[in-house]
């Protein structure tokens, strides 16, 4: 998979955006990701680091990308392997350094052999490395290797860097506020992961495993050219009470609800959808009271979806809709403010209304400025994902209510002039859920 033209010359402006940003005397380092053993001789199935690929279109292991702002004989480098037609034969075809030239627009690759006679002279002169430190252990000690080497010339007049600074500090920020191009791209994953959920949702039944649905949802992705973003959650019964559940066995029972949490990624990019629906296609009462007063909550955190308005804000409104349906559903007791100032809710509501989204599903990007919450811009995406979780052991509520895991959850892009939901189109109400498990 290799970038397009279109896609080569918006790595190249990022390229040149982070070079600007770190300025003359920098150099940028940024290592793909390795590769993991799952079992003895057997991998897990390879996925390149998203800082990597934002900035190289790389699909590559064992690749290294170097920015050195200013250099006359070539500014952005990349280390990658070697063509080799044996190795190829086992793993498939390798883009080499001349090919990564060519399909990705380097202004010179050499081979990844040849980064320990090479690195040393391009740290060397170099007052500041932007790199991110601790997160590969092993890339760590190379660096700090290669960084001696130009500290032990430094009576022959070597020039050693100077500084560590966090790569994250610049690029965060970068890919926090999408492109038209990536928004085009969030979008094809938000409408396969769409596509998905219906496939689940249509097949639902009493008696179905976990297991079958997921395999329902994770089809769709395949046959559109995508795989799933993160583990699929799928929870039946009191497994909806489970905010992270990854077993996937249990049977379904008649009269359960069943959550859904599974997106595509596409790309690279991630869309992050959870949907939750009875299993025999028709809510109970109780059901549905806790299912509307979660699709209230959504829609309070989506008035707040626009720029110039607090991230926070989302959430705030999020929980206090929750928590003035809670109080008169009976579930909880006391005044508004004083339930939402002891956090009384958190009994039922234990996380917050969403995350950034794109390359990762928790995206980079700070979620505060100052202390204070962040404001949105246009370009931002996030998740809003309200939900109310009753333990199936709860003795303290009826037992009418226990064992309702609800969630409901979308991705948000912030525009100019409010926001778009990117998987809007998949029905969210309770109506809309049973007209499409009757259909």
């Amino acid at each position: 998979m290799t970038p397009s033209a279109g896609e080569r010359k918006a790595l190249a402006r990022r390229r040149r955006q982070l070079m600007q940003a770190v300025g003359d005397g920098a150099i940028v380092i940024v290592p793909a990701a390795p590769e993991r053993i799952r079992s003895r001789d057997t991998h897990y199935p390879y996925r390149q680091d998203s800082d990597f690929w934002y900035l190289t279109g790389c699909t590559e292991p064992e690749a290294v990308l170097v920015l050195v702002p200013g250099r006359r004989h070539g500014e952005s480098l990349l280390f990658c392997r070697e063509r080799d037609p044996e190795r190829e034969g086992w793993d498939g075809p390798r883009l080499g350094p001349d090919g990564a030239v060519d399909a990705l627009g380097m202004d010179d690759a050499y081979p990844i052999a040849d980064i320990d006679d090479i690195l040393p002279g391009l740290l060397e002169g170099r007052r500041r490395v932007h790199y991110h430190l601790g997160r590969d252990a092993d890339f760590d000690l190379k660096l700090i290797g290669w960084i001696n080497r130009v500290r032990a010339q430094v009576r022959q007049g070597a020039q050693p860097p100077q500084e560590f600074l966090e790569l994250g500090h610049l690029l965060d920020e970068m890919r926090l506020v999408k492109s038209a191009d990536e928004v085009k791209l969030m979008q094809k994953a938000a409408d396969i992961s769409v596509l998905a959920h219906r496939a689940a949702m249509r097949a639902a039944r009493p008696g179905i495993h976990e297991y079958e649905l997921q395999a329902a949802v994770e089809h769709v992705f395949r046959l559109h050219g995508a795989e799933p973003a993160y583990a699929s959650i799928v929870g039946a019964g009191g497994n909806a009470c489970v905010l992270h559940y990854r077993d996937n066995r249990a049977k379904s029972r008649d009269g359960d609800l069943v959550l859904i949490d599974a997106g595509a990624e596409y790309r690279g990019y991630a869309a992050d959808i959870t949907r939750t629906f009875p299993v025999n296609g028709r809510f109970t009462r109780e059901q549905r009271q806790l299912h509307d007063l979660v699709c209230a909550a959504q829609a309070a955190a989506l008035a707040q979806a626009r720029p110039g308005v607090a991230y926070e804000a989302g959430h705030d409104a999020a929980v206090a809709t929750l928590t003035e349906g809670l109080l008169s559903l009976g579930l909880l007791s006391g005044g508004l403010e004083a339930v939402i100032a002891r956090g009384d809710y958190k009994r039922y509501y234990r996380h917050k209304t969403g995350h950034w989204l794109g390359l990762d599903v928790h995206d980079v990007g700070e979620y505060r400025i100052d202390g204070e919450s962040r404001l949105l811009e246009p370009g931002m995406v996030f998740t809003i994902e309200p939900g109310l979780y009753i333990p199936p052991d709860d003795a303290s509520v009826p037992a009418k209510w226990r064992g309702i895991g609800i969630r409901i959850e979308d991705d948000v892009l912030v525009t100019r002039d409010g926001h778009r939901v990117l998987t809007g189109a998949l029905e969210r109400s309770a109506d809309e859920v049973e007209a499409l498990m009757a259909g």
